[in-house]
């Protein structure tokens, strides 16, 4: 089993950073892919931002690419979402998820792919 817990949430003003942590604990050493997803009221969780955890390989939204930024420790243990010149539209509750197996780049960004979820964390952004 492997839990998550997000941290770093919060209102911001558009324009501006936040940056985003999940502490993994259990047996993350199963975990091949982690990611960051979003849910805003009244829509469809999407998939922002996934990281291969051996070969770290990066894969993000149209929607956010050039903005935000996935990275994990060397542990394998903290995974971070970096958030730049955040908009309105980033508003949403924000989820990490972990699997232990293995997706085509296609599908990365689906969340019935991943088995482990975090809690969530609240992003406000604010015009």
């Amino acid at each position: 089993q492997v839990q998550l817990v997000e941290s770093g949430g919060g209102s911001v003003q558009a324009g501006g950073p936040l940056r985003l942590s999940c502490a993994a604990s259990g047996r993350t050493s199963s975990i091949n892919l982690m990611g960051w997803f979003r849910q805003a009221p009244g829509k469809e969780r999407e998939g922002v931002a996934v990281i291969y955890t051996g070969a770290r390989t990066t894969y993000y939204a149209d929607s956010v690419k050039g903005r935000f930024t996935i990275s994990q420790d060397n542990a394998k243990s903290t995974l971070y979402l970096q958030m730049n010149s955040l908009e309105p539209e980033d508003t949403a509750m924000y989820y990490c998820a972990a699997t232990s197996g293995f997706a085509p780049v296609s599908r990365v960004l689906f969340d019935s792919l991943y088995n482990y979820w975090g809690q969530g964390t609240q992003v406000t952004v604010s015009s």
